[in-house]
């Protein structure tokens, strides 16, 4: 049988990407995350889970913008049930918000400690309970060590963890899938129409192992994330991913 270069490489492509926390749900049950056209930026256009997605951000109004889209994409992996555990030493998020995006506020067990050791501990702790859906942790500094032993407890548990550093010292290198930072944007609503529109940002994401980096404007509405061309003010709107 002839087998062509190309074939082997994306072969070996697929046989790298469960080494580098790419894997397949175990019980195959959990949710797909609908990014819109964000999506195709990752491996088999599919959002990681059961990986640690890292997020930077400076600023009260960065710190809702990023809160906000990850609100979103916990709506989705709490969808089918389950509770979801949030760590922080000031916790600034207001839980009753939570609501727009679908998240029952008793759903998110909120833990506040006042030491970032404590904080990492926690995290720590937590992502190792695959009882859980995902687990929020804010701490400034993560140290390549650190975050590897938090990818290390994903890849057993399968929960999926966001880590939120704020105002941190330096972008340094991680065993993070992920690297986000979100910023808000200005809603945009149809001329003549009322109301201050819909949760809307500036979505880049920096580094995306064996994925595409890139820059998106993302809007969530109706329970989902849409891509709104800025140029000319429509709506793009990617078919529902189907479930279980």
């Amino acid at each position: 049988m002839n087998i062509s270069k190309a074939d082997i490489i994306a072969q070996l492509q697929k046989d790298i990407l469960p080494l580098q926390g790419f894997k397949k749900p175990i019980n195959g049950n959990q949710p797909g995350i609908n990014l819109g056209p964000l999506k195709n930026a990752f491996p088999n256009a599919e959002f990681p889970l059961g990986a640690v997605h890292e997020f930077f951000y400076t600023g009260n109004a960065d710190a809702a913008a990023t809160a906000g889209f990850v609100g979103g994409i916990l709506a989705s992996l709490m969808r089918r049930g389950g509770v979801s555990v949030w760590i922080s030493a000031n916790r600034t998020i207001f839980p009753p918000a939570l609501c727009s995006f679908g998240i029952a506020p008793d759903k998110i067990i909120f833990i506040d400690l006042q030491k970032d050791s404590d904080i990492l501990w926690a995290t720590e702790e937590a992502l190792k309970c695959n009882g859980l859906a995902a687990v929020v942790g804010e701490m400034p500094e993560l140290s390549f060590a650190t975050s590897r032993r938090l990818q290390l407890a994903v890849e057993q548990s399968q929960v999926t963890g966001f880590i939120l550093r704020r105002n941190a010292r330096s972008l340094n290198t991680t065993a993070c899938i992920t690297r986000w930072k979100i910023t808000p944007l200005p809603a945009m609503l149809p001329a003549g129409m009322p109301g201050v529109g819909f949760p809307r940002w500036k979505v880049e994401l920096l580094k995306v192992r064996n994925g595409k980096p890139g820059t998106w404007q993302i809007e969530y509405a109706a329970g989902e994330f849409r891509f709104r061309s800025p140029a000319i003010g429509l709506i793009h709107q990617e078919p529902q991913l189907k479930t279980g």
